[in-house]
């Protein structure tokens, strides 16, 4: 089976993180790892109830992981133990901890003597995560071609909600656009059958620059996209491996050349 090669420079932060991942994986030589989390939609701001506070940890870090990656933290800014706690109704424990978890996820950062904060992100950094989506998604599109294991009814069914969403290219809610994009994506991963692979490509757009990337779109590139994804089902249904690589390697250029474009302009 070929495997690909990643021909990208990769800065030494990023390859340490991608190193950590999956050293003893083979094929892939430089990846990432992550976890598959779709943030919902609801008000970040809601204080986490008694109930939960045996999962208050993990309730801190959901809520503020979605205020970062919805763009409600900006990047650059700082991010308070005290005014977090007081935010949410816990102690500064489970916010502590949830801030460490997203250290290691490297959606913010950590300064000695200063404390924490959100992760500002340069267009070198999206040119690096988009030259390992354009090797790994492509793999993985392909591999969820002879699997089997591709739910199409869904997958067209989560097209056809795009186009609703966004007439004729112009989204008339970007938020629930973007949560229909990651489902369909997420769903095509999960039918390549390969839990790393799986996880690396989720950590790599688990970050803002990527997650909203519809708010940056024209109308005639969120018509193109849109039309990807009707062509991907198409090409997973016919059990086309060669077509569906390159139908996702052409989208996730598409996507690259409209990010970089507008963050030149």
């Amino acid at each position: 089976m070929h495997h690909p090669q990643i021909a990208c420079n990769l800065s030494p932060s990023m390859a340490e993180k991608l190193r950590r991942a999956v050293e003893p994986v083979n094929g892939l030589h430089a990846i990432w790892s992550g976890c598959t989390v779709t943030p919902t939609m609801d008000e970040s701001t809601t204080p986490i109830r008694a109930a939960d506070n045996g999962h208050a940890a993990d309730e801190a870090y959901r809520l503020i992981r979605e205020q970062i990656l919805t763009g409600r933290r900006d990047g650059g800014e700082w991010l308070r133990e005290g005014e977090l706690a007081d935010a949410f109704g816990v102690s500064r424990t489970p916010i502590r901890e949830a801030l460490r978890r997203l250290t290691a996820e490297g959606l913010v950062r950590y300064e000695r003597n200063r404390g924490v904060q959100v992760q500002v992100w340069s267009v070198r950094d999206l040119d690096e995560i988009f030259s390992l989506r354009s090797v790994l998604e492509p793999w993985g599109c392909r591999l969820a071609a002879t699997s089997g294991r591709a739910d199409l009814t869904m997958l067209a069914e989560l097209a056809d909600a795009m186009d609703r969403v966004a007439p004729d290219g112009h989204p008339t809610d970007v938020d629930r656009l973007t949560e229909l994009n990651n489902r369909f994506h997420r769903a095509i991963l999960e039918a390549a059958d390969n839990t790393r692979l799986t996880a690396v490509i989720s950590s790599i757009v688990q970050v803002p620059l990527v997650w909203r990337t519809f708010t940056r779109y024209s109308p005639e590139a969120l018509r193109r996209s849109l039309a990807h994804h009707h062509e991907l089902v198409a090409a997973l249904t016919a059990a086309d491996p060669d077509w569906a690589e390159s139908v996702m390697r052409g989208h996730v250029r598409a996507a690259w050349n409209t990010l970089t474009a507008t963050d030149h302009r």
